[in-house]
């Protein structure tokens, strides 16, 4: 079995070295490839796990049998279309990216015509924590043959669906919630801190949600939207077409995208910086206010 992986970033470089026992060979293909400065550490982990590095996305297609997309969620039509240039007959096509369920069956509509086999995946948490066991569920007419398949390989997956869509539809509709749990703690934690009332305020969660550990679940939602805030912005405008497709209007959803944005432009800024590994909530609150403290001081 041969295993293609477009888009070698965090989730890329996981089941890389999850499934390298597994299988005869791993390609990969990352824009990033051809950035001196951004390709180093991804070259070191290819290098270190005998991944393949190919040249384009047509060459990947060409080596491989399961092609594994996992790029972010504003170019998963564009990556399907790429793919279809050269996927030969059978291939499957596996699309983990945070797309809605319009444009996962236009991603599909793309593989198929060109003779291959597309199935749609939904990843269901954060996949740090699990690996390549982490929770996926899975769409399409192949997706209970791949499912057997795919957990022969030791991953977690279950197909839901043969139509494409539902899988997709489950992943964005929790997203809603997950992400904008995420941006409700950053946005009121964060407030608390300034007027100094957290404590008080976290007490009275503890009382309504007891089986939630608030200090340790705010650091951890703190640092991963500060890590990821432009990848859950873009997830969460995919979101926000799902909520729209379904005919509804998608006011949280869009306001989700919005305070990730926020997020990722303080990154940007160099908000974060320096701060390390498993520090509490405190310490990016601290950041943010401090920031918008200097903000308002040069108005």
């Amino acid at each position: 079995m041969r295993i293609g992986i477009i888009g070698y970033g965090e989730v890329g470089t996981i089941f890389a070295a999850g499934l390298k026992q597994s299988v005869n060979s791993i390609s990969a293909w990352d824009t990033k490839f051809f950035s001196p400065n951004q390709s180093i550490e991804q070259r070191k982990h290819a290098e270190s796990n005998q991944v393949y590095l190919c040249q384009s996305i047509q060459e990947l297609a060409q080596r491989a049998d399961i092609i594994f997309s996992m790029v972010t969620a504003s170019n998963t039509l564009a990556v399907a279309q790429a793919a279809a240039e050269a996927i030969a007959a059978g291939v499957i096509f596996i699309d983990l990216n945070s797309a809605s369920p319009k444009t996962k069956q236009q991603a599909a509509l793309c593989i198929e015509t060109a003779g291959g086999s597309y199935v749609e995946a939904g990843v269901m948490t954060s996949v740090p924590p699990y690996g390549i066991r982490v929770p996926i569920l899975l769409g399409g007419a192949r997706s209970v043959e791949l499912s057997a398949v795919l957990n022969n390989l030791g991953m977690d997956t279950k197909s839901v669906a043969a139509d494409i869509g539902n899988a997709s539809a489950i992943k964005m509709c929790r997203s809603v919630m997950i992400k904008g749990l995420e941006a409700l703690v950053i946005e009121s934690f964060t407030t608390a801190r300034h007027y100094g009332v957290e404590q008080h305020m976290i007490a009275t969660l503890k009382e309504t949600f007891p089986s939630i550990n608030w200090e340790q679940q705010s650091a951890y939602f703190f640092s991963r939207v500060a890590q990821h805030g432009k990848r859950r912005a873009e997830e969460m405008r995919e979101v926000a077409n799902t909520v729209n497709e379904a005919g509804f209007a998608p006011l949280m959803a869009a306001a989700i995208a919005e305070k990730d944005d926020w997020m990722a432009q303080h990154k940007q800024a160099g908000t974060f910086d320096a701060i390390a590994a498993g520090a509490d909530w405190q310490e990016f609150a601290d950041r943010l206010i401090a920031n918008n403290r200097v903000g308002l001081d040069s108005k």
